[in-house]
């Protein structure tokens, strides 16, 4: 089901997307441990994913495969902890919040995640 739904979304015309996260604490540093370093990111590519936009709700489908190697390279707990983690997906330069997530799921194994999305206010 990962392979399918990865090329299903290759098809579609799916997309790189870039989820910003927080940047690791330098330890050591003592303008960090006073709180007075300003927050680094790092923007970690995630794709394919495509958009769907239904009652005016903004969804990205993620292949699972790009999450498990973000997830593993990071060694994070899991999906789940990574997005909430995450600060929010840069798509074409402008920064979305991530307000939900949900694993599709076959055979107990997640073939992607659903990504509920919140455009900034301009």
């Amino acid at each position: 089901m990962i392979r399918l739904a990865d090329a299903v979304l290759r098809a579609v015309g799916g997309r790189g997307v870039f989820l910003r996260l927080p940047a690791p604490a330098a330890s050591g540093d003592d303008a960090e441990q006073l709180g007075l370093a300003s927050p680094e990111f790092q923007d970690v590519e995630l794709g394919p994913a495509a958009f769907h936009n239904a009652n005016s709700v903004t969804k990205l489908m993620v292949s699972s495969s790009a999450v498990r190697a973000v997830v593993g390279s990071l060694a994070y707990d899991s999906a789940e902890v990574l997005f909430e983690t995450a600060v929010g997906l840069v798509i074409d330069g402008v920064l979305y919040e991530i307000t939900d997530t949900v694993g599709a799921e076959a055979m107990g194994q997640a073939y992607c995640y659903w990504l509920t999305l919140r455009a900034p206010v301009r």
